[in-house]
């Protein structure tokens, strides 16, 4: 299908709210029009803004941080395209400074194109608590030195997400890193209530995957969950996959921050459209067991998540409605990182767009107007 076409749907989210019987027109990659729509010849389904992903580890049998190159990411890209992800993060997790730099250098190159399907980069650590560390090696755990802080200031990487912990990164640098045009987000803490404010203060507009890897909230110190829960302001990413997080917590975060700050996310690892059952994830082995990653000790290692089915079990298992979930894995990450032209199926925006039957099972996928 060319960038030029018109498509006549039953339902339309635009990104916000629903809209019935609609007529969409799209030219050279971009929302043309959209309008009542007046033919009889309509296509059953919903159409809605491509799936925005925050947090993508590997896909199509490739983990990016063993392969952190143009072809990896090429490849990550298509896997995770054929669930409805139109914009994603290639995501390095606690490493080395030379692999952090040969992931910036090949996101750098992915972004000259402008149909990549890459919108920037997340690295998730290495500055982060080793106490929640998961299946982050703790031998590259460290502090901020001069090389991650030359990184951190390049200008070519699009969203820059860090993930940092609080009691390991002062307010101070939590500031610097802001004003170096840093979304940051915290996470694998096991900070306090008080420092988990103290790091938002300070311009930490987030959480990465809620309830994961951090300090809990308890009756006599809230943690960095409480802290997210009541914060006015912070995002927060989830892995809605049944495992990482119980429905009935994704209910409860879901209340508290609502569709407006929650964001459903993958932590995907390379099985993710692709045949691997196990690989080693910075030297640490890790097995598929069923739909869960584990590592050699039992923990919870990424994921086999897609964003399809995330905003499937959403609606299904946690009773949130159609139009948030949606807006869940659209508008509300896309938001969190200041992308503009994304997100929303509207006037002047790129035409990333997912259609999708009454079960929410994808069926055609658009990314700049270009049928995937």
């Amino acid at each position: 299908m060319s960038q030029s076409f018109q498509l006549h749907v039953a339902q339309l989210f635009d990104g916000l709210r629903l809209h019935a019987n609609v007529s969409v027109s799209v030219l050279d990659g971009r929302i043309h029009a959209i309008t009542p729509c007046t033919s009889p010849e309509v296509t059953e389904g919903l159409l809605a803004p491509g799936y925005v992903d925050l947090q993508v580890n590997g896909g199509g049998d490739i983990l990016f941080n063993e392969q952190p190159s143009v072809a990896a990411i090429e490849q990550m890209v298509r896997a995770h395209q054929r669930f409805g992800t139109t914009s994603l993060l290639p995501t390095v997790i606690t490493d080395d400074i030379a692999v952090m730099e040969q992931a910036a250098d090949a996101v750098a190159q992915a972004l000259i194109s402008q149909d990549s399907g890459v919108v920037g980069i997340h690295f998730e650590g290495p500055h982060i608590a080793k106490a929640k560390r998961g299946a982050h090696n703790h031998n590259h755990i460290r502090a901020i030195s001069a090389a991650e802080w030359a990184l951190f200031a390049r200008t070519d990487l699009g969203c820059k997400l860090l993930t940092i912990a609080p009691e390991a990164v002062s307010p101070a640098e939590i500031e610097r890193l802001v004003v170096l045009g840093v979304t940051v987000s915290l996470g694998h803490s096991n900070c306090s209530y008080s420092q988990a404010q103290q790091a938002i203060a300070a311009g930490a507009s987030g959480v990465t995957h809620l309830f994961n890897a951090m300090s809990p909230l308890q009756g006599r110190e809230p943690g960095l969950v409480g802290a997210a829960l009541l914060s006015k302001t912070a995002c927060a990413g989830i892995i809605n996959d049944g495992h990482h997080v119980d429905f009935a917590s994704v209910r409860l975060a879901y209340q508290a921050l609502g569709a407006e700050r929650l964001c459903l996310v993958t932590d995907a690892m390379p099985p993710v459209g692709g045949q691997q059952q196990q690989f080693t994830l910075v030297g640490n082995p890790v097995i598929l067991n069923g739909d869960r990653l584990l590592g050699q000790g039992g923990e919870l290692a990424g994921s086999v998540l897609t964003m399809e089915r995330a905003v499937q079990l959403a609606v299904q298992q946690v009773g949130i409605e159609v139009a948030n979930a949606l807006q869940m894995a659209t508008t509300t990450p896309a938001r969190w990182l200041g992308l503009q032209g994304i997100g929303r199926i509207a006037v002047g925006q790129r035409a990333d767009m997912v259609l999708l039957n009454k079960q929410l099972q994808l069926q055609r996928c658009w990314r700049a107007g270009r049928l995937l």
